[in-house]
């Protein structure tokens, strides 16, 4: 699988990753998550993303791959320590939660810590960012990152302080292509691409009480005609994400072992040629509403 350097970081990462929001959201067993780890790194996935406030995604992670910890770069996210949504900025808070992390991930250091969607007025404090730096300073992480959008990611790039950015790109999701991904490109920040198939939103027939409704909607006024054909959504959508300028490795989450090889394989074909790519951005420019921002 194709490598990319992350930024001006030492890790060469993988173009997919592994996201680890669904098998603790969805209760899955450790023996299929173990299943599903060791067949991706050993098909050459080496970036695992996770968080503290995906339930227990830390945990199953640890104890399905910790024994492999030296073959795949492990990063997670700090801020939400009773779930997301209850948002902690306290550096005490941040310190005990990175702390927690790492027990529940089987290691004494992670490769990346990150802001897990922090507000501006918080980033512009600097209390939290240099909770991260001291983390740093202790060993408990090589490096550390911002994961959010709109304005907050955009601070984040300016301030200078973040080695990564873990932001929101995919078909359905292109306010990070104009508002911070050149300016991340520019200084040479690494990039990591969330979301990068919408959720397959546009899968649903109805718009889904879920948390990507918001993808469903914009899907079915967008119209791309590759949509319409299951065969190529998805590799379509992937590989845009892909070949968005200064993305380095795009985050998959999913609960099925078999999925990631099939994700794998339709990167084989490369970057979306330029003319479909340019179709894709042409519509989106035509369509898209102002309001259309960055999903969190």
């Amino acid at each position: 699988m194709e490598r990319r350097k992350l930024g001006k970081t030492d890790i060469d990462a993988s173009v997919l990753g592994f996201g680890g929001s669904e098998i603790g959201y969805e209760s899955v067993n450790g023996r299929t998550v173990a299943k599903l780890l060791d067949n991706a790194l050993d098909a050459g996935l080496n970036v695992i993303d996770t968080a503290e406030c995906y339930v227990n995604s830390e945990e199953l992670i640890g104890k399905a791959v910790g024994a492999r910890r030296r073959e795949f770069y492990l990063f997670t996210k700090c801020g939400h320590p009773r779930g997301f949504g209850g948002g902690d900025w306290r550096p005490a808070s941040l310190r005990k939660s990175i702390e927690r992390s790492l027990e529940r991930l089987r290691t004494d250091h992670v490769d990346l810590i990150q802001l897990h969607s922090c507000e501006l007025a918080e980033l512009e404090k600097g209390d939290v960012i240099g909770a991260l730096e001291q983390a740093r300073a202790r060993g408990l992480t090589r490096y550390i990152g911002y994961s959010g959008d709109g304005e907050a990611a955009r601070y984040a790039i300016e301030c200078g302080r973040f080695d990564t950015l873990q932001t929101s790109v995919s078909i359905a999701d292109q306010e990070a292509l104009e508002l911070t991904l050149p300016l991340a490109r520019a200084k040479k920040m690494g990039v990591i691409a969330k979301r990068p198939i919408a959720n397959v939103a546009w899968r649903y027939t109805r718009r889904p009480e879920s948390y990507y409704a918001d993808y469903w909607m914009r899907c079915a006024r967008l119209e791309y005609p590759f949509l319409r054909d299951p065969a190529t959504a998805v590799p379509t959508a992937l590989r845009f994400t892909l070949s968005v300028p200064g993305v380095h490795t795009a985050i998959v989450g999913t609960t099925k072992p078999e999925r990631w090889s099939e994700n794998a394989a339709f990167l084989r074909k490369g970057a979306l040629p330029k003319k479909d790519f340019e179709n894709i951005r042409t519509r989106w420019r035509e369509v898209a509403d102002p309001s259309w921002e960055g999903q969190v």
